[in-house]
């Protein structure tokens, strides 16, 4: 899906992105004097929205927040997903994009597309337990001893 969008470099104040214990990918919430570098993807449609609200599941809520492009300074409106867990003991530190795309990238985009094959079925997981799923198998496929 995220292959069909135009997409913009684009830079937003007031966020902050945060690891979260036990998980590859990131919280952001509102911080005070802090800036986020991101992709902004354009013409996003409504359904592929939905689909995006389903994959982001309860941990996030949708929010409209103000971004500026990089590369033309001009400031438009975007949708974002913020942490719903405000208080998350879970939360610690600065998220890092390059050691994710490093370690966990491919892993999250088989996650992903696992997610998406369970969308289309009749009895579709949310996103938390096709992730939850996902990697526990993976965790526990590492601790098998390696075949002789």
């Amino acid at each position: 899906m995220v292959d069909c969008c135009p997409r913009r470099k684009g830079l937003h104040g007031r966020i902050k992105r945060f690891s979260i214990k036990g998980r590859v990918y990131p919280a952001i919430l509102p911080v005070e004097n802090t800036k986020v570098n991101g992709k902004v993807l354009l013409g996003i449609t409504d359904p592929e929205l939905d689909i995006l609200d389903s994959f982001e599941d309860d941990e996030y809520e949708r929010s409209t927040v103000n971004i500026s492009l990089i590369a033309t300074y001009e400031k438009i409106q975007a949708h974002t997903y913020v942490w719903v867990n405000k208080t998350d003991p879970n939360l610690y530190g600065d998220w890092n994009f390059e050691e994710w795309r490093q370690l966990h990238m491919n892993d999250f985009l088989k996650m992903t597309a696992g997610f998406m094959e369970e969308l289309e079925g009749p009895e579709s997981k949310p996103r938390v337990a096709t992730y939850e799923s996902f990697f526990k198998e993976g965790a526990e496929e590492e601790k098998k001893p390696p075949l002789p």
